[in-house]
C-alpha cells in the first residue's frame, strides 16, 4: 500500500527534526563476500539443522533494515547466510585490530565504528548503508540479552525507529533467531555447537511512511503530522520521540511474536 501523497508531504516537512545525514565515506567493495555468499550457504545448510522462513519477505534489492533479536556471536552469520541480500553490519572498532581479521571484516562489507563516538555518528555511518541502498543488519535491542532465564528478549532502543524515520521507504523486516544461544552461548562455548537446531523466521516487512498511516500503527493522518509541525521545536522533537518508541515496540513485539525466545 502506498501511502497518501499529503501525509508524505507533511512528514517532508519536519525534514531537519528527524533526518540522520550519512557520511558520506561511500561503500566498501564487496567481491570476496559475493563470492563467499554463492559458495558457503549451499554448502553448509544440509550439514545444518537450519530452518528458513519467511526469505520471501526480504526485498532483494533496495535499502532494506533486517532488525533481529541478539542472543549469541552466530547471530549476524545467520542473517548474512539465511537473508538472500548482502548485508552489512556496524561492527566495533577493536574487531580491526587484528589486521587478518580486519582484512576479513572490510572485505565482507562491514562497517567500522569508533567505540568513542556518539550513538549519532553510528546511525551515519547505518545511514551511508541505507543510502546506498544495500541492506543494514541490526539488533534494535542494542546489545546481546545476558539474562540466564527466558524470556530472553530486551526492550528495544529507538535508533532502529530513527533510521526507519530517516529514510521513510526503507523497508524494515523483524526477524527471530531461535536455537543461537544453545549453538554458541557467550562466555560457555569456545565454537559453535552446529548440530543444534536453529531457526530463521522472517516476518512481513513496513516502511516508516506505512506505519505512520496504519491504524494498528502509528495511526497519523497529514492533518495530525501538520499539527506536530506546527509545534516548537522540544514540543516537535517529544512527539517524535513518541513516535519513534511506539515503532520500536511494535517492532520488538513482532519479533516477539516471530518466535524470539
Amino acid at each position: 500500500m502506498q501511502p497518501d501523497t499529503h501525509l508524505v508531504q507533511a512528514w517532508e516537512s519536519m525534514h531537519r527534526h528527524w533526518i540522520i545525514n550519512p557520511t558520506r565515506k561511500g561503500m566498501p567493495s564487496t567481491p570476496i563476500y559475493s563470492f563467499l555468499r554463492l559458495i558457503i550457504p549451499p554448502t553448509i545448510r544440509p550439514f545444518l539443522r537450519l530452518k528458513i522462513r519467511g526469505s520471501h519477505n526480504i526485498p532483494r534489492k533496495g535499502a532494506t533494515i533486517l532488525a533481529a533479536n541478539h542472543l549469541s556471536h552466530v547471530d549476524p552469520i545467520l542473517v548474512i547466510a539465511s537473508s538472500r541480500r548482502t548485508t552489512h553490519y556496524l561492527a566495533k572498532d577493536g574487531h580491526f585490530d587484528n589486521p587478518l581479521l580486519r582484512s576479513v571484516m572490510h572485505s565482507t562489507g562491514q562497517i567500522e565504528t569508533q567505540r568513542e563516538v556518539g550513538a549519532n555518528d553510528a546511525l551515519a555511518s547505518a545511514a551511508d548503508i541505507l543510502v546506498a541502498g544495500r541492506a543494514l543488519g541490526i539488533f534494535p535491542e542494542g546489545t546481546r540479552s545476558k539474562r540466564t532465564d527466558a524470556p530472553f528478549l530486551l526492550p528495544g532502543k529507538t535508533g532502529v525507529a530513527r533510521l526507519a524515520a530517516s529514510y521513510p521507504t526503507s523497508v524494515v523486516v523483524p526477524i527471530a533467531l531461535i536455537g543461537t544461544r544453545q549453538c554458541m552461548q557467550p562466555q560457555t562455548h569456545k565454537f559453535p555447537r552446529l548440530w543444534k537446531k536453529l531457526n530463521f523466521n522472517a516476518g512481513e516487512g513496513i516502511t516508516w511512511l506505512q506505519w505512520l498511516a496504519d491504524p494498528a500503527g502509528g495511526d497519523m493522518d497529514a492533518e495530525s503530522l501538520n499539527a506536530i509541525a506546527q509545534g516548537e521545536d522540544h514540543e516537535i522533537r517529544a512527539a517524535l520521540s513518541k513516535l519513534y518508541r511506539k515503532f520500536t515496540d511494535q517492532l520488538m513485539g513482532s519479533i516477539s511474536a516471530l518466535g524470539a525466545p
